[in-house]
């Protein structure tokens, strides 16, 4: 075996809102900066929600990381990029079905026209697979009307990997996933991809202090958050699986940020960065990925599969609201023209609420279903192929771990 080199890793979520993130310009200046000093090989950056900003960024540092991919997608443009030391071959942006609902404006996920990105990049005669995703966020944990959409992002994510990753020598998905470890779509994306959790190697010291969001240390994190979760949140990660050409272990992991910028009293981020240092070795006989748990693997998508028929219920549920609320302004409507109060300023304004309705029962939710039905689809289809390997067995009582596979 040789070895063939070292690779650093980095992903960010930039959090770069226009109008709405602090100290925005400032920040990117400084992530900039801070990627220029040539520490890091291939970087993962998320919520770079500008071209302008991701330009900064990418003339900043183009003497270190000359290369760099910007995934445009939807209204507002994914928000995802690849920046590399090395030469990007080829890329690959994949459009989740569900990303979100377009009325709910003050979330504005849906516009992002999130997915999941992927850059081929050689390395040493080495072909690596780097992904980017940044899935749906959470908002509310206490009820979260986006599991089912967040759960199908990553099964869908796990799919997309799985079916392009074949030739790749390494697999590296990086980005702010918006889900903990204890989460389903963790569970989904990590088993059904087959893929290593970088911080649980070796190399990850000190544990319990690795929240990557609503940490005591970011400038942002807000007293309330931090009462809830003392120790933050790990949502940020960066995920890897060797291939059939090179063996790879962890050298490093580790937020490597300080807290707050250089001369300045505000963090680079609401986010932690997370950075990982690879060892590659090449080896010709290397096995890709790691030993599957094909009965835990059945039982998180058997989950899946509850959440997705909860899903369409719901989705029943608010078809027959729409319809019943059109039906109404129908009816007030009508109740207008009947007693001649003639065309008033509360005529467009029915109609337009009207037409929303019908909208949302019919375009909409057939949208939603569709969406769901597909991935709920694949998931049988995963569930059917694994049962058929295995020697039959209970799925229904197995326990899912709160750990890494």
């Amino acid at each position: 075996m040789e070895t063939t080199g070292f690779l650093c890793v980095l992903t960010l979520n930039c959090w770069g809102i226009p109008l709405v993130s602090k100290d925005r310009e400032a920040r990117m200046k400084a992530i900039a900066e801070e990627l220029a000093s040539g520490k890091y090989d291939i970087v993962s950056l998320q919520e770079v929600w500008t071209v302008n900003d991701f330009n900064l960024i990418r003339d900043g540092v183009k003497s270190v990381l000359p290369y760099s991919h910007y995934f445009h997608s939807g209204v507002a443009g994914s928000g995802v990029c690849i920046l590399s030391r090395f030469p990007i071959h080829d890329v690959l942006f994949h459009q989740w079905p569900l990303n979100g609902y377009v009325h709910k404006l003050h979330h504005g996920d849906w516009f992002g026209g999130k997915g999941v990105g992927l850059c081929q990049i050689y390395y040493n005669d080495l072909l690596i697979n780097v992904y980017t995703a940044h899935l749906h966020a959470e908002y509310d944990r206490e009820s979260d009307e986006y599991i089912a959409h967040r759960v199908l992002q990553a099964f869908d994510t796990a799919q997309f990997i799985h079916m392009t990753s074949g030739g790749a020598d390494l697999v590296i998905l990086g980005g702010d996933l918006n889900t903990e470890p204890d989460d389903l779509a963790y569970q989904v994306l990590l088993l059904n991809a087959n893929l290593h959790d970088s911080y649980h190697q070796p190399s990850a010291q000190n544990k319990t202090s690795f929240g990557t969001f609503g940490t005591a240390q970011n400038s942002y994190t807000p007293p309330s958050v931090l009462r809830k979760a003392p120790n933050g949140q790990r949502i940020d990660y960066i995920l890897f699986k060797g291939g059939h050409r090179a063996q790879v272990s962890q050298e490093l992991y580790s937020l490597p940020l300080p807290d707050t910028v250089p001369g300045e009293t505000f963090s680079y981020s609401d986010h932690e960065a997370v950075m990982t240092k690879f060892k590659i070795t090449r080896d010709a006989n290397a096995i890709a990925g790691q030993s599957l748990d094909l009965e835990r693997q059945c039982a998180v998508l058997k989950k899946g599969l509850e959440i997705c028929d909860k899903a369409l219920e719901t989705v029943g549920c608010h078809r027959k609201q729409y319809w019943t609320m059109a039906v109404a302004l129908l009816l007030v409507l009508i109740a207008m023209l009947w007693v001649e109060w003639g065309i008033t300023p509360l005529v467009p304004f029915i109609t337009a609420l009207m037409c929303y309705m019908i909208f949302m029962a019919t375009l909409w939710n057939n949208m939603e279903v569709n969406g769901i039905l597909a991935g709920k689809l694949g998931m049988e289809i995963t569930q059917s192929r694994i049962q058929s390997a295995c020697s039959p067995s209970d799925f229904t009582d197995v326990n899912i771990p709160k750990s890494e596979p």
